[in-house]
């Protein structure tokens, strides 16, 4: 079963998101509302997944999903935004994300397909 932490600033949101994934076979192993916290705890944690929202009040996902992968050993990296993926250009592909996926559109299914 893969780890996954859900950085989002919406409790909300997490919350869906966690009942979702732990329902399609994901073990959530924690959470986090801004990057700051979301960098301290996936360097805690050691998740095998992050699902990383793109707009996050302090450091924004994108700059979070660069530090996380800077050495080559972090974790899949999932962006996530309510906004559509071109509205973030090649920001996306440079941040060493895996991919991206509509928060309306996530799924076990499509976060492991990206995780491959």
């Amino acid at each position: 079963m893969a780890t996954i932490v859900i950085v989002d600033d919406d409790p909300r949101f997490r919350g869906i998101a966690r009942r979702l994934l732990e329902s399609e076979g994901f073990e959530v192993i924690g959470e986090a509302a801004g990057g700051g916290e979301a960098l301290a705890v996936t360097r805690e944690l050691e998740p095998d997944i992050v699902l990383l929202d793109v707009q996050l009040p302090d450091i924004d996902g994108i700059e979070v999903a660069s530090q996380l992968t800077a050495n080559g050993a972090g974790p899949a990296i999932v962006l996530t935004s309510t906004r559509d993926e071109s509205d973030f250009g090649p920001q996306l592909q440079q941040s060493g994300a895996r991919g991206f996926v509509p928060k309306g559109e996530i799924s076990a299914e499509r976060i492991t397909s990206l995780c491959e």
